[in-house]
């Protein structure tokens, strides 16, 4: 404490000496280092239960973050990359070297390169810079962490958690405005951009609770998991998400693929049959014959009619996906090897756009992108991108097969489940949207890799997996 106040003193001096008075933070940023450094699980568990929580804010036009717990990446990732220095042999040879994380970082190496290569490489750098803590914080953190088996059942009862907590909380707020369609945007605010960023972290969340409620033998817990799952699906119900109620069924389709061996497969044919069906599509411009009325598509207060709109083409968002895919698939023509660019695709796509799929809301004044990640990879960072992210993809999938057939730990080979099937969500949803690049989503991408890299390493290394105790 006396070293402390030393340095404090010491650097409000030199602050008000210089005119420099940032330096005067400088002691607390010392002191919230060493506490982190002393505390790391607990600021690691922290950091996941903030994840809902969190929202975004804008400092200015061009400098936005989420507020905690993109501060608290930063800060995990360098506590975390400072004890990897201090003590190498945390991580073994054979961890760093596993197959997905150097997937990983092939894709990682991939990305670096179309930033030299960008049409705006400040955007570009800015965001390798985000990725970065994003890999530190739940990549490199969980790696070191998760070796005890206690603290990866922490980790999920934590995010499990407070996701649930955020999940009553707008409950409430909905219910006041009368669980209208609306109305949810704003009861789901400031915690979710909107309620498809909501409705896909909480049907992500629903596999970990079920692993939970199928691994527990304890009843009073069974019954609270039962609880929370059902107050989960009444809030996805009401959160008016139709990719989240699509991906629900589909994750329950990826536990039985994955009890019978199919599920690397199916995803293989999956790539087969899109692929086709863009060729399709794009042949003879044969997507033309798909356009709709610019007067008719329009937005719906009302959910039914919503639903209706989509099945007849006529809804807005989904009119309006149709324009930026078009344009994105025509931009890849142009630059099909590094691409535009990481965060590059607002700048360009519009002088690609089709006038044919125009809409009301194509002037995009939220900078939004093309709605579907793979296409986004592919635009922003070139074919070998997109390559390189489904060879990750599939190679998860495979492990996530392959250890719940290998392990015969109970609770290793739940979670393999468990991560296989939120990955197949997560592929589902960001074939709609790119939700890998937020907070919420990506968050969530990165403990699933991680994860099974650490249930692959305990589970041949047995003498070096922890207990429960």
């Amino acid at each position: 404490m006396i070293l402390f106040y030393g340095l404090f003193l010491a650097f409000t001096a030199a602050a008000a000496f210089t005119g420099q008075y940032i330096l005067a933070a400088t002691p607390f940023v010392l002191l919230l280092f060493y506490a982190g450094w002393q505390y790391r699980n607990y600021l690691f568990f922290l950091l996941l239960f903030t994840i809902p929580f969190s929202f975004e804010h804008n400092f200015s036009s061009g400098l936005g973050t989420d507020i905690p717990d993109e501060l608290l990446m930063l800060l995990v990732s360098v506590i975390f990359f400072a004890y990897r220095v201090y003590s190498p042999a945390i991580l073994s040879k054979k961890v760093i070297t596993h197959p997905l994380l150097l997937l990983l970082g092939v894709l990682l190496c991939w990305t670096v390169l179309t930033v030299v290569f960008s049409t705006d490489p400040q955007v570009s750098v800015k965001y390798i810079l985000a990725k970065t803590w994003y890999l530190g914080a739940f990549v490199l953190a969980p790696l070191v962490l998760f070796r005890k088996k206690r603290n990866l059942l922490i980790a999920a009862s934590v995010l499990a958690g407070s996701m649930l907590l955020v999940t009553v909380i707008i409950l409430f707020r909905h219910a006041g405005m009368g669980f209208s369609f609306a109305s949810i945007n704003k009861a789901v605010s400031p915690f979710f951009r909107n309620h498809v960023n909501y409705s896909a972290m909480l049907v992500c969340m629903l596999p970990v609770m079920v692993g939970f409620f199928i691994w527990t033998d304890q009843k009073n817990i069974r019954r609270g998991l039962g609880l929370a799952i059902l107050v989960v699906l009444v809030a996805l119900f009401f959160s008016y998400a139709r990719g989240a109620w699509l991906v629900l069924p589909a994750g329950l389709i990826a536990y039985w693929m994955i009890r019978k061996k199919l599920l690397f497969y199916s995803y293989l044919l999956g790539i087969l049959v899109t692929a086709g069906s863009v060729f399709w599509l794009q042949s003879n411009d044969r997507y033309l014959r798909y356009a709709t009325d610019y007067n008719t598509t329009i937005f719906h207060s009302d959910f039914s009619s919503h639903l209706v709109s989509t099945y007849r083409l006529k809804d807005l968002s989904t009119a309006e996906r149709f324009y930026r895919w078009i344009a994105g698939v025509r931009m890849i023509k142009e630059n099909a090897l590094t691409g535009y660019g990481p965060n590059t695709f607002y700048e360009h796509y519009k002088e690609y756009a089709i006038p044919a799929y125009k809409t009301w809301v194509s002037d995009n004044p939220d900078h939004s992108t093309v709605h579907n990640y793979f296409l986004l990879t592919a635009i922003e960072q070139g074919i070998p991108g997109l390559i390189f992210l489904l060879v990750l993809l599939g190679a998860m999938l495979y492990y996530a097969q392959y250890l719940y057939y290998r392990v015969t730990d109970r609770v290793y080979k739940t979670v393999a489940a468990v991560s296989g099937v939120m990955i197949i969500m997560i592929i589902g949803l960001n074939f709609f949207s790119d939700l890998i690049e937020t907070d919420k989503i990506g968050s969530l991408f990165f403990l699933c890799l991680t994860t099974l890299v650490v249930v692959d390493m305990n589970s041949r290394e047995p003498s070096s997996c922890e207990g429960l105790g």
